[in-house]
């Protein structure tokens, strides 16, 4: 299997970012954004494919993954879609990158979907999974079917103390689940999870998830220093830049939707597009199709 190092250390805003970078130092940028609870493996074979293409690839480790750290104690250790923006946006900046293709999927999409909508200078292109991933925490409330409320109960359960402290006991086991639930005709191997489980095994982990999936229905309070971020996002602002969206049809996170579900949301062109025997970790599962549509956005965007 590939294993994607060497790793560099960049320090971006509040974090000290554990970036894989391949391609040319001179082609069109796309960074590739992870998921919970995965890790920058789900890009293992899509990195090398774009880079073949000519795109400089940046794989960062989410804050709460892998290498990547805080650079203060002080920092609150908030998983909230606020905090996952602008760590993207202020890698960027650390990057000197002023625009690049943006894609990802799960925690990784948001960040995405967050600078697409509210920095889309910034943004080339926007591939995202699950269509318009940021969330309106002020309808969180409002129960939706019973079918995708049995789906979510991983969720619940971080809402617990009990949950914390199941997660905290063995968060492998939590999370491999999790990983078959979600992709359930995705037949991965030990060794395949063990690569990324590595990055879960980060400090701050726990308590980053546990933060976000109950900021995520108000139940508790954000990073002050986000606020200003969180209160744009409640307006939830359409993302106006060239987007390519996916639904894997046997996602066991979110059920397909169809495309004109998001349709208001998305003011730009825009491609939706229903993946048969694909589950929640698309690029993992299905990397030419993920790569094929940020090359799409790359030859859009960057055309010359």
């Amino acid at each position: 299997m590939t294993s994607l190092h060497p790793l560099r250390q960049v320090k971006a805003g509040v974090l000290d970012v554990a970036v894989y970078e391949v391609g040319p130092v001179d082609g069109p940028p796309v960074f590739l954004m992870h998921g919970f609870p995965y890790d920058i493996h789900a890009y293992a074979e899509v990195a090398p494919l774009l880079a073949a293409r000519g795109c400089r690839v940046y794989v960062p480790f989410l804050r709460g993954y892998g290498a990547t750290r805080f650079l203060s104690d002080a920092t609150p250790r908030s998983g909230e879609q606020a905090a996952l923006g602008a760590d993207l946006l202020a890698l960027m900046d650390a990057l000197a990158v002023p625009r690049g293709v943006l894609a990802g999927y799960d925690w990784g999409g948001r960040a995405a979907c967050v600078v697409a909508a509210l920095w889309p200078e910034r943004c080339a292109g926007l591939v995202s999974l699950n269509s318009y991933n940021i969330q309106n925490i002020a309808t969180a409330m409002v129960p939706d079917s019973p079918e995708n409320e049995r789906s979510l109960w991983y969720q619940y359960y971080f809402h617990s103390e009990r949950g914390r402290a199941g997660l905290a006991a063995d968060r492998r086991r939590v999370c491999g689940l999790l990983w078959k639930l979600w992709s359930p005709t995705w037949n991965f191997d030990a060794a395949t999870f063990e690569r990324s489980a590595a990055a879960l095994d980060h400090p701050d982990f726990v308590e980053l998830v546990i933060h976000s999936y109950r900021h995520r229905f108000g139940l508790v309070a954000g990073d002050p220093a986000l606020a200003d971020i969180e209160r744009r996002l409640s307006a939830q602002p359409p993302i106006s830049v060239p987007s390519i969206t996916f639904d894997g049809a046997d996602d066991g996170v979110r059920p397909p939707a169809p495309a004109e579900q998001h349709a208001r949301k998305f003011t730009g062109p825009r491609s939706h597009r229903v993946v048969p025997g694909v589950g929640h970790n698309l690029p993992q599962e299905v990397p030419k199709v993920f790569a094929d549509a940020v090359l799409e956005l790359v030859q859009h965007g960057f055309a010359t």
